[in-house]
């Protein structure tokens, strides 16, 4: 895992350089603050975001239930697929962390991107009804 400031999103590739980010329903994956706090809190241990391997990480979002939302962020927007399933590699990273997520999404949400452009860290984040 990279971590970037600031990094271009096409509606072809996802995040530029992202190998997964093909056309399709998981091109990006998004985590929210909230939600890795409080797995961290469940599993005892404060880990950094980047374990979860998620592409982006956003603040004061509660993604639970948000299929079919969009997020603007910056002059990207991206429609939630569904949610990302934790899988056993979160137990390599942290013993315990892939049970952790499975409740009330914590894990994440998948998107596709509907529009792409530029991203950077700081960027608002606003989450809509289609």
């Amino acid at each position: 895992m990279i971590q970037l400031t600031q990094a271009q999103v096409t509606v072809a590739s996802g995040i530029d350089g992202d190998f997964r980010g093909k056309s399709g329903k998981r091109q990006i994956t998004v985590l929210s603050q909230i939600s890795w706090q409080e797995a961290c809190r469940q599993v005892g241990r404060e880990l950094h975001w980047n374990g979860r391997r998620a592409n982006l990480l956003v603040d004061d979002l509660e993604l639970e239930n948000s299929s079919g939302k969009r997020l603007i962020i910056g002059e990207v927007m991206l429609e939630i697929s569904g949610e990302t399933q934790p899988c056993y590699r979160m137990d390599e990273f942290a013993f315990g962390l892939q049970e952790a997520l499975k409740p009330n999404w914590r894990g994440g949400v998948t998107c596709r991107v509907l529009k792409g452009g530029p991203i950077r860290v700081g960027d608002e984040v606003v989450m809509e009804d289609r």
